[in-house]
């Protein structure tokens, strides 16, 4: 169940950075919106992760960790979720899936369950321990464990299918066009 895929790795300087930036940012503001609609459905689904995730693993460290920056902060200014007393622990949960999902897809360029498996978890242990150590409450960091299970799944199956579609590489062709740049191969199709 493993894809080789192409992983991106854009520059500060380069406009698809700030593009992709953007349409992940609003991915992880649309995608809550929708998941508070159930009650408790932040809690459950964590979707403010979910964009986060596919921005780091398939775009890089760069495009990851300004979408785990700016998705929590811009959400929380103009809807007031997260509130700002879990700002600082969702902001840590974001930036270590960041770290993480770039780290995992740039060492094995490949989509796994097994690899998702490894983000997920990593960024959840880390960020349970780090929330525990910022309000000294374990019943409060293992929120997203005994809450948030389905948003883990979700996370998990939901990146994978996704990045598994050959489809995905349209997000890359549309930066590619925006920014007057359309590499070509031998065959003469796009190869973004």
């Amino acid at each position: 169940m493993e894809k080789e895929i192409k992983i991106y790795n854009y520059g500060l300087n380069e406009l698809k950075t700030y593009l992709f930036v953007f349409l992940f940012v609003a991915g992880n503001i649309i995608l809550p919106q929708l998941c508070h609609l159930i009650p408790d459905g932040g809690k459950m689904f964590l979707p403010i992760y979910f964009f986060t995730l596919m921005a780091s693993y398939k775009y890089g460290v760069k495009v990851g960790l300004m979408t785990a920056v700016l998705s929590p902060i811009v959400n929380s200014l103009f809807f007031g979720m997260p509130a700002l007393a879990l700002l600082p622990a969702i902001l840590t949960k974001s930036v270590v899936l960041a770290l993480v999902a770039s780290f995992v897809a740039n060492k094995t360029q490949k989509v796994s369950i097994v690899n998702l498996l490894i983000v997920v978890l990593a960024y959840q242990c880390v960020g349970t321990l780090a929330e525990w150590a910022m309000t000294s409450s374990f019943y409060v960091a293992i929120q997203d464990f005994r809450l948030g299970i389905p948003g883990m799944i979700l996370q998990l199956f939901g990146t994978y299918f996704l990045l598994k579609l050959e489809r995905w590489k349209f997000f890359g062709c549309w930066a590619c066009r925006s920014t007057k740049k359309m590499p070509s191969t031998s065959s003469g199709t796009v190869d973004c």
